[in-house]
């Protein structure tokens, strides 16, 4: 019948109990006993550790990256440099040549500087163009975004879990095989028992 619940293997709640090992069951052995009492005591031990480690991770991180983040911006600026000469190429190994232009600029100090920038499409002499230049003028990387602060923040708390993570299953996977070679040796003493009382002696 629908109602009746034969068969049926309980709500939630018991089927997690019975997967933890919490409920009463006369055919678990001591071994099986100890062996979820130490994968239960490993996990309250990994979610006490691992939370506040990866928050002081990640936090350490974050706060990092934004003092990196406020150096460079206070340490580079944009400047307009204006192309003066097209068609030169340069040459970073065998594999890869890069075309680049020569163009002037004005320093972070206001003083006139030239040198050679990577072209970009449609680059013609008297194009325009914004580039980062650092305090002494020289052309260099935009400042650290704001998305790579966040980003590093959360692959931090990620290592920091992991790092927590893979040595408690590496005890886990210590103990699980020590219990299982107990197991094995029940079975094989319970096999010779009735292997006896099978062919008593006469």
């Amino acid at each position: 019948m629908r109602g009746s619940g034969i068969g049926r293997g309980g709500g939630p709640l018991t089927r997690l109990r019975r997967r933890l090992g919490l409920e009463r069951n006369e055919l678990r052995r001591r071994v099986d006993r100890v062996q979820r009492a130490i994968a239960l005591g490993l996990l309250v031990l990994l979610l006490g550790v691992a939370p506040p480690l990866a928050a002081w991770a990640a936090s350490w991180s974050y706060e990092a990256g934004v003092r990196a983040e406020n150096a460079e911006r206070a340490n580079r600026r944009l400047v307009v440099a204006t192309v003066t000469a097209t068609g030169a190429t340069s040459s970073s190994g065998d594999r890869y040549i890069h075309e680049t232009v020569q163009a002037t600029w004005r320093g972070a100090g206001g003083e006139p500087r030239a040198g050679t920038l990577p072209s970009w499409k449609n680059a013609k002499i008297g194009a325009q163009r914004r580039i980062w230049v650092d305090r002494d003028g020289a052309p260099t990387v935009r400042p650290r975004p704001h998305s790579r602060t966040v980003t590093d923040a959360a692959y931090a708390g990620a290592a920091a879990v992991l790092g927590c993570g893979l040595p408690v299953l590496l005890v886990y996977a210590l103990v699980r095989r020590r219990c299982d070679r107990h197991r094995y040796d029940l079975w094989e003493a319970g096999w010779a028992r009735m292997d006896a009382d099978a062919n008593p002696r006469s």
